[in-house]
Order: C-alpha cells, then structure tokens, then sequence
C-alpha cells in the first residue's frame, strides 16, 4: 500500500457531524468558558454541525477547540463507519458514535506519525516495517463501528512508539553535533532563547510558557511535548520530526518562525 496523503488525517469539518464538540469533554477553564459533559452538544454547535463561532473562538473564551485536532477521524467515522447517518437523525447511533471516535482518532493519530516517519531518509532500514504497521492500522481504521467500539489502541501505541522513538533517533543522527537529551524533562518556563537544539530529543517534554525563541530545532523529536504557550518566534522548526498542527496551534510564533511544508502557520500568531 502507499503512503497515505496527510490531507485524508486532516480535519475536513462539512463532512463531520461535530464529533468533536459532542464527544469529548469540556471543563471551565483558561481553554473553555464552559463545563460540558461527554455526549452533550456545545451550545456553539449549528444544525449543520458546523461551529457558530468558530472565528472568535478565543475571543469568546474556548482556546481549548482551537489546539484540538481529530488526525481527520470525525470525517471517517462519519462517512465511513457509519455511511453518512448522523447522531441527531438516528439518535440510537449517538452512544457507539461517539465511543469510535475517540477510538478513530487514537488510530488516526499513529498514521499520521507513521506516514511522517516514513519521510525521514535516514530511517530508510525501517521503512519495510513501517509500511507494514502503517497498513495494519488502517485497516483497523476500517473495521465495523462494534469492532472499534472494543478495540484496544494502548498496544498499537506502546510498540509503535518504540518504532518511532528508533526512527527519529537514526533522522537525529545526522545533526552536526551530539544532540541534547530533554525527553520527558521539566523545562515549564524556561528561558532557551535562541538555544542550539538541532538534533535534540524533546520526546514529550514540557516546554508550558518556555522562551525558545530564535532557537535552532531543526531535526528536534517533538513527539508528545507540550507546547502550550511556547514562544517560538523565529525559532528554525524547519526539519522538526513528529510535529503537529495542534502544538503549534497551542504555541505562539511569528512570521519568522520557520515551520515544516506540511503545517501551516497558525492565524493567531503575531504577524
């Protein structure tokens, strides 16, 4: 099988149902103006299950919707799993519908990582495997709302992790120098201004208001860290490995921040 295109585990909103902003929980917070309980539709949601303030959003205190990306789950389950029968038409869906999604977005999620290792050069001895785990998760994707409903994604997870963090670690070897090791590390606040990072291993760490700033994060594993409220103004994320568009959608920048050709830049970082 080929690569999957990015634009198939990429939110396409017309053809969802609102998954998102019924499935998922909401809790009162600087993210969410309100509390909303799982299976309960956002008061914001249309009846064409679009958003009705979907540009004012954080003006109108719901940052949380903006940084959440479903990996285009909600379309598949929507057209796919359910063949286009939506949760207000046919109500005894709701429950299994909103299960799957969660379920459709874990697995959505683990192709998107997949189909971004198979770019990396330097992982090419991978690449037979890869394909494979890739095919075996989308054909999981394509198993019938009950099976989903059921299935279990903690161990997809923890092998593919294991394939991913071996990816990125033959990717990183090509960076000039001996690269810095920040997995999973505290760096909440901290100042790394303009830091030489090309190369670094920040597979999951907290970076929660840090100053990286004009920071050099080519070939940098970005698997899982926070980047809530990370200033990346000028940063180079150029070659950055296993970004997403939601941590840069949570993070802030600038038009001099350097970002990889398959994310976009985020419309509220300052111009």
């Amino acid at each position: 099988m080929a690569e999957l295109p990015l634009s198939s585990l990429r939110a396409d909103c017309p053809n969802c149902f609102g998954l998102c902003c019924v499935a998922t929980t909401f809790r009162a917070s600087a993210d969410f103006a309100i509390d909303k309980p799982a299976g309960q539709a956002c008061p914001n949601l249309r009846p064409d299950f679009l958003c009705g303030i979907h540009d004012r959003l954080r003006e109108r205190g719901f940052a949380g919707c903006t940084v959440f990306d479903c990996f285009g789950a909600g379309q598949k389950v929507a057209q796919e799993t359910f063949g286009g029968r939506d949760w207000r038409a046919a109500p005894q869906t709701a429950g299994r519908m909103f299960a799957v999604f969660g379920t459709m977005r874990r697995l959505h999620e683990l192709l998107w990582y997949l189909t971004e290792a198979l770019t990396l050069g330097p992982a090419a001895t991978l690449h037979t495997e890869l394909r494979r785990t890739l095919d075996e998760i989308e054909r999981r994707t394509r198993e019938p709302a009950e099976t989903l409903e059921r299935l279990d994604v903690s161990a997809y997870r923890r092998d593919i992790g294991t394939l991913l963090r071996h990816a990125s670690s033959l990717a990183r070897a090509g960076a000039p120098r001996e690269s810095v090791d920040f997995s999973r590390a505290d760096l909440i606040g901290k100042d790394l201004r303009g830091a030489d990072l090309h190369g670094a291993n920040l597979h999951g760490a907290l970076l929660i208001g840090a100053d990286l700033a004009g920071a050099d994060l080519r070939l940098a594993d970005l698997l899982g860290a926070d980047l809530r409220a990370t200033k990346l103004a000028g940063a180079d994320l150029s070659t950055a490995i296993f970004l997403t568009q939601s941590q840069l959608d949570a993070a802030t920048g600038d038009r001099a921040t350097t970002l990889p050709r398959s994310l976009r830049r985020p419309a509220h970082w300052a111009s």
